[in-house]
């Protein structure tokens, strides 16, 4: 087990926990604007410990717990065109942008489909419906809902020929205060499902991402007071940045290298 993956079991022990239905009545945040962090775990283990402190003038932030557990196991499988449409748009900073992924939650089973966009005010927004039995990403009922968000929000048809693209497993913990949401990621594993080929994070690094729909949170400001800056960093796009260098990394280049150390970027053409 890694530093980091160390590091949230003892951050989310230290914590009080609070329900999901909890959660989703504080901070279920479906539209939000989310900043990503890639945080050295001694300076991860400082911050979880200000954020939880119960004698903080508001309240502690509180850790998602569900049957007992504190950390989560996610995977996500990635959809996409052979041509990596949705990658390329992202990596271009395209206005209308999406990604669209199947989320399970490993510990219970549960399965999402996801379809994530920018708003025009730079916040993500999340569609999703939950899938059971034998519901597929591709079958007609996740097709047609797909169709709809991306006809509703942007005035587009969804893409053909999507096909598993990338697949992310990672351990997550999450801790919440009213109206805000910080996520914390360690251990990641990428796998390109075309390939097979992998490539895993740094051990001694927290990905940490706030959500909130206000501007800068109390964790941005204590993040920044550490000297932690905001990173260009999603686990889709640095994901593929690692795994096939000759897709370019443009502005994901320092984050990549930094998370994925080893990996040999090049940079691309594209606006």
């Amino acid at each position: 087990m890694s530093a980091a993956v160390h590091a949230l079991e003892r951050a989310a022990l230290a914590a009080h926990p609070l329900s999901l239905a909890e959660l989703n009545a504080r901070a279920e945040l479906l539209a939000r604007m989310d900043r990503s962090y890639l945080v050295p775990v001694g300076v991860f283990e400082r911050f979880a410990a200000r954020l939880t402190d119960p004698r903080r003038a508001d309240g502690p932030f509180r850790v998602l717990a569900i049957d007992g557990l504190r950390t989560f196991r996610y995977g996500s499988t990635y959809y996409d065109t052979p041509a990596l449409r949705t990658f390329h748009d992202h990596r271009q900073g395209r206005r209308l942008r999406f990604r669209i992924r199947e989320r399970v939650y490993e510990d219970s089973g549960e399965r999402q489909f996801e379809i994530k966009l920018k708003s025009g005010r730079g916040e993500t927004v999340k569609h999703r419906q939950r899938m059971a039995g034998d519901d597929h990403p591709l079958d007609a009922a996740r097709l047609g809902f797909l169709a709809s968000v991306l006809g509703g929000s942007y005035g587009i048809a969804a893409p053909s020929g999507l096909t598993a693209a990338l697949h992310t497993d990672y351990r997550r913990l999450t801790f919440v205060a009213d109206g805000r949401r910080v996520t914390c990621d360690a251990g990641l594993v990428v796998r390109d499902l075309a390939t097979g080929r992998t490539a895993a994070a740094d051990g001694s690094l927290v990905l940490v991402e706030t959500k909130t729909k206000g501007h800068l949170t109390e964790a941005d400001r204590l993040l920044h007071g550490y000297g932690v800056r905001p990173a260009e960093f999603t686990k889709y796009s640095a994901g593929w940045a690692a795994l096939r260098p000759e897709l370019g990394s443009n502005r994901w280049a320092r984050a990549v290298r930094g998370v994925f150390p080893g990996q040999v970027l090049r940079g691309k053409g594209g606006t």
